[in-house]
């Protein structure tokens, strides 16, 4: 299965970059583990977007279909040879396999093809390490890689067996380099957790001062490339970086935006997940993911003009629930439909009734975070379930008060405002549970509102 080839390249295209052949070898469902269901023809064009998210020249992508694992070069002899010469064919200095290499099979696959061999692992790292921008992000994706460098170091190479003497500044005596390498790369390990240590603290700091304004958060989650950097766009008004491609953002961003009755909150715009999500980039990114683990409302943003939008959620549900998010947890989960300006009159009729037949809070949404479609719909949704268990009292002050007015600014979700005969001020307020206290001491006049909310658009 060839899906792309070098015929109809523009001329001068791909000139400087780096020429790569994509190999996606999928094991049949006969050797696949039970429950993979991912199409194979989606997984190579991915494993492509990923080779062109870092500017890769992708000469040919290949699907291999495998009855089973070769344990020295992961394909079987056949397919490595033929590979062999289209890597010659195609002029490619780098191969990226769509799959788990063990350095013993990147080293024998690297012999065979003489090109460099990386493989999903390898190609995801590089991505996340083009795309950060804060230090934090820099030093986790540092710490992943080093991780990751640290389980290649086996006696590939020549060079790495030879022995250090004792009169150098690095490694003692009779310490190979392999020995000396590993040394080297668990020191600056050690380096950077500790950086991260502070960073995190760092990070709490900032979240406890934000918990102490009254601003919900909103998350926004999902499979990379499902539009949630558009979305957050089109709802902020911001410019970050929203592009077709994969992994366009990788370091959180919060805004503020106002729900439909004034109400205001914190959006969270993080990085999006993929399937086989390496291990060590979950463990390294788990602070950066504090925020979805701690937003008040997590809006899983589904692409679903995509033919594999099923498995994607598959994907991200389990990295979800890796996190915690599951159970109880889950509740807060609220699901958005985008893209469905792709989509064709007749799938977006069947999409519409699908959603429709869901009841109650999980329902979808559906919008377009391109066009603007649904997201005025999607704010109210983000509303009612905000509301959800929050209380709202009443209050009056004098208008004189002003230490009183900016303190309800401050601790509470001020709803509205009206100016009584007299010329006081009367407030409703909402307040999540844990802050009921401290504002029915501050303010003793407070009552708990018993008007409906339809009492309060009418007057705004």
């Amino acid at each position: 299965m060839n899906d792309k080839g070098s015929e109809g390249r523009e001329p001068g295209q791909g000139e400087g970059r780096t020429r790569a052949l994509v190999v996606g070898p999928y094991l049949t469902r006969a050797g696949a583990a039970e429950g993979a269901t991912r199409d194979p023809r989606a997984r190579l064009a991915e494993a492509v977007g990923l080779a062109e998210a870092i500017d890769l020249d992708v000469r040919e992508a290949i699907g291999v279909s495998l009855a089973q694992v070769r344990p020295a070069t992961f394909l079987g002899k056949g397919k490595v040879e033929e590979i062999a010469d289209m890597v010659k064919t195609a002029e490619a200095t780098l191969v990226t396999m769509d799959c788990q290499l063990s350095p013993v099979q990147q080293r024998n696959l690297e012999k065979a093809w003489s090109a460099k061999v990386i493989d999903r692992t390898g190609l995801i790292l590089e991505i996340f390490g083009r795309r950060a921008r804060t230090k934090e992000g820099a030093l986790q994706v540092e710490l992943a890689h080093l991780e990751y460098q640290k389980s290649r170091l086996v006696r590939s190479w020549t060079h790495l067996e030879r022995q250090r003497g004792g009169f150098g500044f690095l490694g003692g005596p009779g310490e190979t380099q392999i020995e000396t390498d590993r040394r080297l790369i668990e020191e600056r390990m050690a380096r950077i957790e500790r950086d991260l240590e502070q960073v995190k603290r760092t990070r709490g700091l900032h979240r406890k001062k934000r918990r102490e304004v009254p601003y919900p958060v909103v998350a926004l989650v999902g499979y990379t490339n499902a539009g949630k950097s558009t979305l957050f766009n089109r709802l902020t008004r911001a410019g970050v970086l929203a592009e077709d491609m994969l992994f366009a953002t990788l370091d959180p961003t919060l805004r503020q935006i106002r729900l439909p009755h004034g109400a205001r909150v914190l959006l969270s715009d993080t990085v999006g997940f993929i399937s086989d999500l390496p291990t060590m980039l979950i463990s390294a990114f788990r602070a950066t993911l504090e925020e979805v683990m701690l937003a008040d409302v997590v809006l899983h943003v589904r692409d679903v003009s995509h033919e594999d939008w099923e498995a994607q959620a598959e994907d991200v549900e389990t990295i979800l629930a890796e996190l915690g998010l599951s159970g109880e947890a889950g509740a807060r989960i609220l699901e958005v439909w985008n893209k469905i300006d792709a989509l064709d009159p007749d799938r977006l009729a069947g999409m519409r009734a699908t959603a429709e037949s869901v009841m109650g809070r999980e329902r979808p949404s559906l919008v377009s975070a391109l066009t603007g479609e649904g997201l005025d719909a999607l704010l109210q949704r983000i509303e009612s379930r905000l509301a959800e268990g929050r209380v709202e009292l009443e209050i009056t002050l004098d208008p004189a008060d002003g230490e009183g007015f900016a303190w309800l600014h401050a601790h509470a979700e001020v709803l509205d405002r009206e100016t009584l005969g007299d010329g006081r001020a009367r407030l409703v307020v909402r307040v999540a549970p844990e802050r009921f206290d401290n504002v029915t001491r501050r303010f003793p006049q407070a009552e708990v509102f018993q008007g409906a909310p339809e009492r309060r658009r009418a007057r705004r």
